[in-house]
């Protein structure tokens, strides 16, 4: 009997604890229309997702060149890094998705022709997909997005393009476009895009810059009721050491200049999953923010 009381215990006590962490899948899949096949995604659900019927905030969770959806779980530890914030009031539970943008074509962006149209697809086809098939809130003060590199570089896109869908953004190590027109031609050559026409190109490189996208923000003294909507709270963060530096110090001196409120960060290391670990409990604490009522 005393046995019998002991297994039960011990079975309990591994029901707490299980109750107590999230879960994440890492090799979910839609299909896409746009793109014309299936795209994979990874997604974390907070530890009370299951035993609630409540809705939860939403952070997009963007992975770097040469990972797919799986990076953020494998080397950056989100279960883990997700679960201990929460547990220690740091952040709030919120659901975290993660993208595959490494399949077929690499990249965030649709391509100079539209003859790859990632970025229409994320809008258009996943995004809304995610946020029907979970729990998630739909306004955009619930909304947020994070990501490193490649992913840090589409964190920047998406958020300026669309400012009236994220509450907040947090690039880190952030591939920032082309910081010129001479480095739009460089970025031609690595993507391996053939000749476009110079409205083409240009087009393309006032879209996915950063720095072409900041000149064109409001000002903050320019920012009115009725622009306020596409307000975005923003967290830059690059380590001392990373090779992406100079872009990301243009973009804070640019914000800087037409007094955007940031918060950036300068910390030692270098472009690496030791350093990218350390800043993801700063990023959930920082959209979680937004997601309070204060």
């Amino acid at each position: 009997m005393k046995k019998a009381s002991l297994i039960i215990s011990i079975l309990a006590l591994a029901m707490m604890v299980s109750a107590q962490t999230g879960k994440v899948n890492d090799q979910l899949s839609m299909n896409s229309n746009i793109l014309g096949m299936d795209r994979n995604y990874a997604i974390y659900l907070p530890p009370d997702y299951e035993s609630s019927e409540r809705s939860y905030p939403v952070l997009y969770l963007l992975h770097g060149a040469g990972d797919d959806q799986t990076g953020w779980v494998q080397f950056g530890e989100v279960l883990h890094m997700a679960d201990k914030a929460i547990k220690e009031g740091k952040a709030t539970p919120m659901i975290i998705v993660m993208p595959d943008a490494n399949t077929k074509q690499r990249g965030y962006f649709n391509d100079l022709k539209d003859d790859w149209r990632y970025e229409d697809f994320f809008f258009v086809e996943f995004m809304p997909y995610i946020e029907d098939t979970y729990r998630i809130k739909k306004e955009k003060r619930y909304r947020a997005i994070s990501g490193l590199s490649m992913g840090g570089g589409g964190t920047f896109m998406y958020a300026l393009h669309h400012p009236e869908l994220f509450s907040s953004a947090c690039p880190l190590s952030a591939s920032c476009g082309p910081l010129n027109r001479e480095d739009m031609d460089r970025q031609m050559k690595r993507m391996g895009w053939g000749e476009g026409t110079e409205e083409e190109i240009d087009n393309w490189y006032k879209k996915h810059s950063a720095l072409e996208l900041i000149k064109a923000m409001p000002d903050q003294a320019d920012v009115t009721p009725e622009n306020r909507d596409k307000v975005v709270r923003w967290y830059i963060d690059c380590g001392d050491d990373d090779f992406l530096y100079e872009g990301n110090s243009l973009v804070h001196i640019a914000m800087r200049k037409k007094e955007i409120p940031h918060e950036f960060r300068i910390r030692d290391g270098g472009h690496t999953w030791t350093y990218w670990r350390e800043a993801l409990p700063e990023v959930l604490s920082f959209v979680s923010e937004a997601f309070h009522q204060h």
